[in-house]
This record gives structure tokens, sequence and C-alpha cells, in this order.
């Protein structure tokens, strides 16, 4: 028994090569079981001029089962009705005699089915010699399209218009791996010279080109061929479609190419952008090609250089504001960001007014629930908190207090969108990088703003609004002036209420905060020093295994409350509360600035309540570790002195005096006592004297 392939070709009415969607296999049947045949039904939909040998050509079989897909294809659950008006056309083949299957073989399969029916689709002779004579497909013709652009030099631009239709079709309705064919023909070249002849045909060839270069397998043959040189020019072109199809095939072949990029740019490419957004700012295709071609560009440093000689913010800052929908926002809000890390272009966009357009912007969308609105305002916020760390945008964008942008951060402040709370809070604190602005923003009554925003966010807030809360606060009270202001009006009173706080980010900022609220203010440092819940809340810090920062910052601000307070009530409650022995590990620290605010601390505790630091000093082991600092040769000078001020506190009781001279600290300070710093020296000489005096 023999089984027979059926090959049905039907047109469905009204279908064109230009208007068909795909082509269309499907193979269905049954295995063969013993003694059975296997009926099966081959059924191509296809389009006019498409022959069967082009679609065959065009298959890859599963090799799961009796499947066959074609390129492209959309495949249908259950096979096509007949069409009766196209009645098809039977072609016969003894399939089981092709593959070596014959009748009453018992469990016959095709072990490979993929092999096996390519062979005979592909391979045999006889099945090509009855597929042939039917009529040609789209598929040949781009194959004779291609024979003939790269056979012949002699095809006037009527005779290669057709054949570049042909391309472009195929292109155009997205044919798998039409545009790899393309360029595996060995076309690019005669493409390139139609391109340098600025021929009739140059559009339609730059078309060709730019629906090629959207696959990346074929954008190093362009590049070898040379098309991107021969494109270059008609960037010059007055013709708006030229300009277009140009942009696009140059942006797609340089697309992720570091070093043609670079070429782009070294060649001029940069002001020739600019000049097509303003001498056709209102063609948006064209716009948005060339704020593509930028958007790759901008984080190049030679494209940073050109556009700084450019007045590129006025162009971008028009098409934001007539950006028609989000996706055109986030391209030039990307452009933006990017070219705004360099300084010189911060301070040309703060002179341009681009914060003040990117503030107008978010006004504009506020309110608003839609999701791509929002994230324009994320992007565009962040985006002018970026440009106010430049001093120079910064100080532009302030204006004294009165500046459009900063107005409208202080909004942000009160706004019920969190990522304008936030911005805004970043905004104050880059605002507050000077005392003039510092003091200029408190006289305009900001602290409540912040202090209202934090509240919010105390329980179940976000971490990141309250972190940056604090940084705002922590740089407004770097001004003197501010500290007793800040504290009058009971900023520590209110921010001590995210000592609840479980966030180490928060916790970290809010201890640094309220160490910066007690410099230099000894009623502040006394209030807080006395407070048994911040305290007891501080030593927990002091013990924080998981956070290094926020165990160095709240050791710091101990060390602060006693340095600032000089206090016998705040030395007590320290001692109380068990925390000598975090300033004395502090003392130990890597960081010079921390080893040396604790010996400082430690020596005035000493002088002021010896007795309470005895026992302390004692567990903690602290005259071996003040003689190991001393003996140390690599040890910072300036730790040195800081041990030499709390040695010569704790010379002073008759006690402690008695250990120091048990430890033979006397030889130590006889090597310093001739040490290159003078005030060193000095220093350990005195101290000499204390101990060795014997009255």
């Amino acid at each position: 028994m023999s089984a027979s392939v059926s090959l049905d070709l039907r047109l469905p009415e009204g279908m064109s090569a230009r208007t068909a969607p795909d082509l269309c296999l499907g193979i269905y049947g049954s295995k063969p079981v013993q003694g059975a045949v296997l009926p099966t039904a081959l059924d191509l939909r296809l389009p006019e001029r498409l022959s069967p040998r082009a679609a065959l050509d065009l298959v890859s079989i599963m090799p799961e089962g009796w499947l066959i897909l074609a390129k492209g294809v959309s495949l249908r659950e259950t096979p096509w009705t007949p069409v009766p008006s196209h009645p098809p056309l039977t072609l016969c083949w003894d399939l089981w005699g092709h593959l070596g299957a014959g009748p009453g073989e018992e469990d016959r399969s095709l072990s490979n089915p993929y092999v096996e029916w390519r062979s005979m689709f592909n391979l045999d002779a006889e099945w090509q010699s009855l597929v042939d004579p039917v009529c040609v497909c789209v598929a040949d013709s781009v194959i004779e399209a291609l024979k003939a652009i790269s056979v012949s030099t002699e095809l006037t631009e009527e005779e290669l218009k057709p054949h570049l239709d042909t391309l472009l079709a195929a292109l155009l309705e997205k044919k798998k791996d039409a545009a790899v064919e393309i360029a595996r023909s060995g076309i690019l070249p005669t493409l390139a010279q139609a391109l340098q002849s600025k021929s009739s045909l140059s559009c339609q060839v730059a078309l060709v080109v730019a629906e090629m270069a959207r696959e990346a397998a074929v954008r190093d043959p362009c590049i070898e061929a040379g098309l991107v040189k021969v494109l270059l020019p008609h960037l010059n072109s007055n013709s708006q479609e030229m300009l277009l199809n140009t942009g696009r095939a140059i942006g797609r072949i340089c697309f992720d190419n570091s070093y043609q990029q670079d070429q782009l740019v070294q060649s001029g490419v940069i002001p020739r952008l600019l000049t097509i957004m303003r001498e056709y700012p209102e063609n948006d295709p064209l716009v948005n090609v060339c704020l593509l071609a930028l958007c790759n560009l901008a984080d190049m440093d030679s494209a940073r250089e050109s556009l700084a000689e450019l007045d590129v913010a006025d162009v971008l800052k028009f098409q934001l504001k007539r950006a028609p929908d989000a996706e055109r926002r986030h391209v030039i809000l990307e452009i933006l960001g990017s070219l705004g890390e360099s300084d010189t272009l911060k301070l040309q966009f703060a002179e341009s007014g681009v914060p003040e357009g990117l503030s107008e912007m978010i006004r504009g969308l506020q309110g608003g629930a839609d999701p791509h609105d929002l994230c324009s305002i994320k992007i565009a916020s962040n985006l002018i908190v970026s440009l106010l760390l430049g001093d120079e945008s910064m100080q532009k964008c302030f204006g004294e207090g009165s500046g459009l942008v900063y107005q409208d951060v202080l909004s942000w402040l009160q706004s019920s969108n969190t990522q304008l709370q936030l911005s805004g809070a970043l905004a104050i604190a880059n605002f507050a990088r000077n005392d003039s602005n510092c003091v200029k923003m408190l006289d305009l009554g900001v602290v409540p703003h912040i202090l209202t925003l934090l509240e919010q966010h105390v329980d179940e807030g976000d971490v990141s609004v309250q972190h940056a809360g604090l940084s705002a606060l922590r740089n407004l009270a770097i001004p003197a002036t501010n500290k007793v202001r800040m504290l009058e009006d009971g900023v520590t009173e209110r921010i001590k209420t995210l000592l609840r706080s479980d966030m180490p980010p928060v916790q970290f900022k809010l201890l640094g905060t309220l160490r910066m609220m007690v410099d230099g203010q000894e009623e502040a440092a006394l209030v807080l020093g006395r407070d048994s819940v911040l305290l007891a809340r501080v030593m927990e810090w002091c013990e924080a295994k998981d956070h290094a920062g926020v165990r160095g910052e709240a050791s710091r601000l101990l060390a602060a409350l006693i340095r600032h307070s000089r206090s016998p009530e705040v030395v007590c409650a320290v001692a109380r509360a068990d925390g000598v022995r975090h300033l004395i590990s502090m003392a130990t620290s890597e960081h010079v600035i921390m080893q040396n605010e604790a010996l400082v601390a430690l020596a005035i505790a000493s002088a002021i309540d010896i007795e309470s630091m005895k026992d302390p000093f004692r567990v903690a082991e602290l005259l071996p570790l003040l003689k190991k600092m001393l003996d140390d040769p690599l040890g910072a000078v300036e730790v040195k002195f800081s041990a030499l001020g709390l040695i010569c506190s704790l010379a002073k009781s008759s006690l402690m005096k008695e250990e120091l001279s048990s430890l033979n600290m006397k030889e130590s300070l006889s090597k310093l006592a001739d040490h290159s710093s003078s005030k060193l020296a000095s220093q350990a000489s005195s101290i000499l004297a204390i101990l060795s005096d014997t009255s």
C-alpha cells in the first residue's frame, strides 16, 4: 500500500502578495502503525505569484510530530476548508516508497521526520520537477531581484526601481531572513554606489537600508560596505523624507556600536541633528529620529563636548513642551539626564531655563493617575535634583529663595505624590549647601514643611523620604545661627519621634542630624544628654552588629553630648546607661576623627566625674590601650595628642596616677618628649612631670 500527499493550492478571494499576512502550511494525520497507510494532506494558502517550491524552501519540520511550519507562519488549529471557486491541484507521490517504508512492515515509523521530509522536499529531483512548473512567488521574486541587481552593472534607474520595490516589499512584510539574504547577496556595494551617486532612487535605497538594519546581523555588513559613509551626506538633504530614511538607516546601523558612534560625532553629525530639529520642529517622525540619535550618543564625552558648543538646551526644551506622548518625553528626559552629568551643560541648562521647563511639565502632569505620566514626573523631578548638584546651576535655580524651581520644590514637600515628596526633600538638601541659602530658607519657613513631611512617614512610611528629609534638616542646621532657631522651634523634639524607626538608613541619618543639632549648642546637648529614652535607644544602636554606620554614628552622638554639654548630669547619665564602654571602643576606630572625638569626650568625662569613670575604665582596660596608642610608631600625631589629654586628666586622680605608674607609662612619655612635634613633646613632658611629682 502507499500513501499520497495531497497538495492543495487555494487562493482566498481578495488576497494579494501585499495583503497576504502569512504563509500557512499544516500537515495533519497520524503516525503509521503496523500495516497502515498515512493519508497526509499538505494545505498551502498562497498569496498571488507564490509557488509551492518557494513555500517548501521555507519549511522547517518539528521533530516531535507531524507538523510543518513555514517561516513567518501563523498556524491555525484546524485546516482551512476548501474554497470551491479555487479547485485544488493534486500531485500524487508514493510517500512510503520514497521513505523506504512498505506495506506490511511492522511498527514502521519515521525516526527523524525532519531529515527525511527535508530530503524529500529539497533533494528529490522528481518532486522538484513536479513543483517547478507552478508560477513565480514573492520569495522567488526576491531571489530574482537580488540576482538582477548583483549581476548587472548597467541597470538604469527605471530598471532598478522594480527590483528595489520587491526587496522593500519583502522587508516591510517582515519576511523572515529577508534582510540577511539581501546582505548575503552581495548587492550592498551596489546600494552604496546608488547612494553615493545621489540618484533619484537614493531615498528608496536609504529606506531599504533602514529596513534591513532592523536586523542586528546585517549591521556589520552594512558598515563594511561603506553605507554609513555614503549615507552621511544625505543628512544635508532638503527632502524631509530623505532625512527621515537616512536618519533611521544610520541610527539602526550604528546602534550599540561605540566606535561607529564616535565616528559619527567626529564627522559632525551632532550639529546637523540639531539643525534638522530647528528646521523641521513640527515633523514628529523626523524629530523622533534625531532625538533617538542624540539619546544614543549622549553618554559619549565627545558628544557632550560637541553639544557644549551648541544651544542644545533650547531645542530640547521646545520639544519637551510639545512632546505628544510619554515616550517622546522620556527620550528627551533621558538625553537631558545624560548630558546633565557634564558641569558645563548643567550650567547651560540652568541658564536656558531647562529646570523651569521640567517644573512646568511636572505641574501639568500632577494630579493624574496615568502610569506613564507618573513615570515622567519621577524622571523629571529626579533630573531637577541632579541638576542642582552643580553649585552655579543650584544657585541660579534658588534665586535667593524666589526662583520658580525653588517655589515648586516647596510645593512638592506638601504633595501627596511620594516621589515628589522625596525629590522635594533632596532638592532642599541640595539648596542647603551654603550658609547663606540655609539662613534664607529658614527665614522663608522651610523647616515646618520638612517636619510635617517626616511625621507623615514615621509609621510604615517611605524610608527614602525620611532619609532625605533628615538630610535636609542636617544641612540646614550647619550654620550656628540656624541651630539656635531650629532648637527654639522644637526641631529636636519633633524628629525624636523617628527614634522608633527600625530602618538603618533612617537611624543613621537621624543620629547624624541630632549630632549636628548639638554641635556647639550646650543647652541642646544638655537636654538630649539627660533624655533617658533617647540614651536607651542610642545604646541599642551602639551595638548594631549589622550596620557599622549606625553603630559609629551612635557612638559619635554620645561623645558629642559630653563634649558640648560638659555637664556632670550628662556624664553621669551616659555612665549609668553603660555608654562609657562604647566610647572606649570608639577610641580604637580606624577613623582618626572618631578616635579624637572619643578621647576628648573621655578626658572631659574623667575631669568632671572620675568616680563614675573608674570602674568602666578598668573593665575596658583603658590604660593599657592608651599606652599602646603612645607606643604605636604609625599612630597619628593628633590621636597621640588626644590620648595625652586623657592621660593628663587621669593623672590628676591619685588612684589613677598609681595605676599609670604601675604600667610604666613614664617610659612611653619619655620617648614622646623627644618627638619632632613640639606640641606633642611639650604635652608629654608636662604629664611626665605630674607623674614624677611625689608630693
